[in-house]
């Protein structure tokens, strides 16, 4: 049984399996690795670099990434316990992983990070890569393009208290120069396209590939206006918009063809507006000779728009122009007839003469004898002719009177001891007059309107103004009262006036 060649068998058999165990304890670390390697690549569209890792396993087993640690910046779709697939079909399994570095101030990406398996548990030493950045990574800039190949959209409003616009690039758009577009308001005529208009308000912006919208916003006047959107800056702008001058045409924002029409939206362009900006006023005031001081003013907004305006009356034409907040005054000539006051955007005015109620009247004088009746109307100066119908008896006689002039009257004497006059024109009661006394049997003597009892003689020609006369008469009855009661006094009392 111990025999030489026994044991010779046994010596062998154990150094087999000594030379196994071997075998199997040292394999695995021959066999489990994984591997680590970069690219790099420049993105011009975004001017990033993208470094793409792919990480492998040669072992049937997956592995589980562990320490990891990455620079300049994170890997995307890498961190601790990530898998890094088995090998399978002879085949190393493989992960791939993206980096994003964006400028050029890093010089160089690293990813590193130790491995274990999950079969075994086995775990590696620190595997590194590096990716060094050699070449800068630029972006791409698309061309430019010039101004007139350039497109946008816009938005355009108009309010009562102001007017707002928003001006946009389009998207992937680049402009070779900024492009300015501008937005006034105007003081307008009429609330339709008229000249001349002047600038009241305005607001300028530029479009840069930078700055890709502009907003602006302008306030509108009170009144008639006018508002444009139009490509171009400050030195574009219309100041004063006349017949046959400068006009924005198809520069405005949403024509339908020139620079205009490179941006979509609603027309550019405005006109409106509730009441002129100018300000017409008219008052008529009659005069005491007949004629009508026409006050003509004007009170606008702008001192840009004078008015015209005509006066009509009969035969009588006159057109007088008003700059703001300034007058004229139109005097039509007495007995013109009705009168009319025209001007753009107001109602006309009409007016007749009326007479003034503080105008002097005439005065009438009455004297008599015992053959004739005189009445004598006299007219103050500065005030209109004056018709007087004077009645004595069945008599009527009409006498036109000019300013300043007298006209007399004469009658037959006859039984009646008053006359009467009137005015038609004027608005004034008739006068009554009565005819002085006379003493005809005695070779008579004149006599003055008004009569009376007394003995003596009356006084000639006193005159008598319209509805005054009633007043006269009274003052002259308390002064008749108070004489009596001054004479019934001296009778019972002994007066001496000292020298």
């Amino acid at each position: 049984m111990n025999s030489p060649l026994r044991r010779a068998a046994t010596v062998l058999a154990g150094a087999l399996l000594g030379l196994t165990g071997i075998t199997v304890a040292t394999s695995p670390a021959s066999a489990h690795d994984t591997g680590i390697n970069g690219v790099a690549r420049c993105d011009t569209a975004t001017g990033t670099r993208i470094v793409t890792w792919t990480l492998t396993n040669d072992w049937p087993a997956n592995a589980t990434v562990g320490e990891l640690a990455t620079t300049p910046t994170a890997v995307e779709g890498l961190q601790n316990g990530t898998v890094i697939p088995a090998k399978s079909g002879g085949k190393d399994g493989e992960l791939v992983v993206t980096q994003q570095v964006t400028g050029d101030a890093a010089k160089e990406a690293t990813v590193s990070f130790k491995s274990r398996w999950s079969d075994d548990g086995y775990e590696n030493e620190v595997k590194k890569g590096s990716v060094k950045f050699t070449d800068p990574c630029v972006k791409d800039e698309a061309p430019c393009v010039t101004a007139d190949k350039a497109s946008f959209h816009h938005t355009f409003g108009v309010k009562e208290d102001g007017s707002t616009a928003t001006v946009t690039l389009d998207d992937g758009i680049t402009l070779c120069e900024g492009e300015p577009v501008t937005l006034v308001s105007y003081f307008a005529p009429k609330p339709q396209f008229s000249v001349p208009q002047y600038k009241f308000d305005s607001d300028t912006g530029t479009i840069t590939n930078e700055k890709r919208s502009v907003d602006l916003s302008v306030d509108v006047p009170k009144c008639n206006t006018q508002v444009d959107l139009f490509f171009g800056g400050e030195d574009d702008i219309i100041g004063e918009i006349t017949e046959g001058g400068k006009r924005y045409g198809d520069t405005k924002l949403g024509s339908g063809n020139g620079s205009g029409s490179r941006s979509k939206g609603p027309q550019g362009w405005f006109n409106g507006g509730s009441k002129g900006c100018q300000t017409p006023a008219v008052e008529p005031l009659s005069q005491c000779d007949g004629t009508v001081a026409i006050n003509l003013s004007n009170d606008g907004l702008t001192d840009k728009y004078p008015i015209e305006f005509t006066v009509k009356a009969g035969e009588f034409t006159k057109m007088v122009t008003v700059t703001k907040g300034k007058g004229e005054t139109v005097v039509v000539p007495a007995g013109s007839g009705s009168i009319t006051v025209s001007a753009p955007d107001m109602k006309d005015v009409f007016y007749n003469w009326t007479p003034p109620a503080d105008c002097e009247l005439p005065s009438v004088v009455v004297e008599n004898d015992c053959k004739t009746v005189t009445v004598t109307v006299q007219n103050p100066e500065g005030v209109q002719p004056a018709t007087a119908r004077v009645t004595y008896g069945d008599t009527v006689k009409d006498v036109t009177v000019a300013a300043g002039k007298t006209e007399k009257i004469t009658f037959k004497r006859g039984m009646e001891t008053y006359a009467s006059i009137e005015f038609p024109d004027l608005d004034v009661e008739p006068i009554k007059a009565t005819l002085g006394e006379v003493d005809c049997d005695n070779g008579g003597g004149a006599g003055g309107g008004g009569g009376g009892d007394s003995d003596e003689p009356d006084e000639p020609g006193l005159p008598v103004t319209g509805p005054v006369a009633g007043s006269i008469a009274g003052v002259a009855a308390l002064l008749l009262i108070a004489g009596g009661v001054f004479f019934f006094i001296a009778r019972r009392r002994k007066v001496t006036f000292t020298a």
